[in-house]
């Protein structure tokens, strides 16, 4: 391990699977930029001499966090619940979103959960899948899986999986269907709770900085100039978020500027309705974050 100055946050990110490049690039675009050339390292220096980043498998980062390895970490809510682990979940970074479900081959007859009493159940998930089935009162056979868990029931090892679904894609190329919904994932921002309250004030600075990221996703920043007469006009299709901006323009031609943040899903037709309201020189840029 590396060493660190008694009040640096160490950060744990996941090294690999789905959620990682995400994580990464959340990261980067919050301005905790990874030192060039670290990229490959276990630990890894930021531009912020007071933090660090630990890449880590997911799997192992509740608990890494909860040991105090690691101040914060990067995961998904369905590893913390696996692990049991004594952490504090900060905030949801609204990435990795899936559900993990019981399901079971389309020929199956099974339609109920506790149809399933005695049967084998394929998961990589075995501390969930235990309480799930317990808390339905119904005896299962766990079978612990590494990886492809949606083709155990077609290898004939086991007669129903518990596995993660985002579109439900793999499911139906592998010929399952859900029986019911375990557990909504997303992936979160942890703490260690000692950690939390220690350091406070450089953990909240990294909660922002990643939240602000988090906030300005799918918004975008419209700008235009408006003559005063068609300014009302404007404003009724021009909501933004709190009310358009007005402000005055050093101009001969009696304009104002107005300036308002718009879902990115609405600038498309939303160019055409403001032009008709009699706006000009409409400009739409992208906006890194936002802070409230």
């Amino acid at each position: 391990m590396s060493s660190r100055p008694s009040d640096a946050v160490r950060l744990a990110i996941p090294n690999k699977g789905r959620i990682a490049q995400p994580v990464r690039e959340l990261i980067e675009r919050s301005g905790l930029h990874v030192v060039e050339g670290h990229e490959r390292r276990l630990i890894a220096h930021t531009l912020d001499p007071h933090v660090e980043v630990l890449f880590a498998r997911p799997a192992d980062i509740p608990e890494y966090v909860a040991d105090g390895v690691a101040d914060l970490g990067v995961t998904g809510h369905d590893m913390v619940v696996e692990h049991q682990s004594d952490v504090v979940e900060l905030l949801d970074l609204h990435v990795g979103k899936a559900t993990l479900v019981l399901a079971v081959p389309l020929d199956s007859p099974v339609q109920r959960v506790n149809e399933l009493d005695g049967a084998r159940v394929a998961t990589e998930f075995p501390g969930i899948t235990r309480l799930y089935f317990e808390r339905h009162a119904t005896r299962i056979q766990i079978v612990p899986v590494g990886g492809a868990c949606e083709a155990a029931p077609q290898l004939g090892i086991a007669d129903a999986i518990v596995d993660l679904s985002s579109s439900g894609d793999t499911l139906r190329i592998n010929r399952l269907r859900v029986v019911e919904e375990v557990l909504a994932t997303s992936t979160m921002l942890i703490g260690n709770p000692a950690a939390v309250q220690e350091k406070g004030e450089k953990i909240g600075e990294i909660h922002l900085a990643l939240e602000s990221v988090i906030r300005a996703r799918g918004q975008k920043y419209i700008m235009m100039n408006v003559p005063r007469s068609a300014v009302e006009d404007v404003k009724k299709v021009l909501p933004g978020l709190g009310g358009p901006t007005v402000m005055e323009v050093a101009s001969a031609e009696n304009l104002v500027a107005v300036h308002a943040v718009v879902g990115e899903d609405r600038v498309y037709t939303l160019i055409t309705h403001l032009k008709k309201a009699g706006a000009r020189d409409i400009l739409v840029v992208p906006i890194e974050r936002m802070v409230r």
